[in-house]
């Protein structure tokens, strides 16, 4: 008489486990990279190798003694915003093109930038090559 073993052992893996697995891991990373991204201004730095071609629009100029000025007209700041209103009105997608002196304080394009933002108006900060 033979004697089987009552026990047999199964050649087959279960998965199930190992997939919840993954897709725990899965949700973990997508919840923390959402967390790590910046929310900072995106913003060009002063030199640059590759430029790109603009349409032409708006530009805003400050000088190193800190003048300001919508496309050719010299502006004080307080009235920077509503020179940029009237140039901008009825433009479908409005933009600004920032030129900033590297001796200027980040302060004072930020105030620009600020404008910008508040009126939902793209912008751009111009390099040089």
């Amino acid at each position: 008489m033979a004697i089987e073993a009552r026990n047999k052992i199964t050649t087959s893996f279960n998965m199930s486990s190992m997939t919840d697995i993954v897709f725990l891991l899965l949700i973990f990373f997508m919840v923390t990279s959402t967390q790590i991204a910046p929310n900072g201004l995106q913003v060009s730095l002063p030199q640059s190798s590759s430029q790109v071609k603009l349409i032409p629009h708006v530009s805003v100029s400050i000088d190193a003694s800190g003048r300001f000025a919508v496309n050719t007209t010299v502006v004080p700041f307080e009235e920077v915003e509503n020179r940029l209103k009237q140039e901008l009105a009825g433009q479908e997608e409005p933009a600004i093109v920032l030129r900033v002196d590297k001796d200027v304080p980040t302060g004072e394009t930020v105030k620009i930038m600020e404008i910008a933002n508040r009126n939902r108006w793209k912008f751009t900060l111009a390099t040089k090559p």
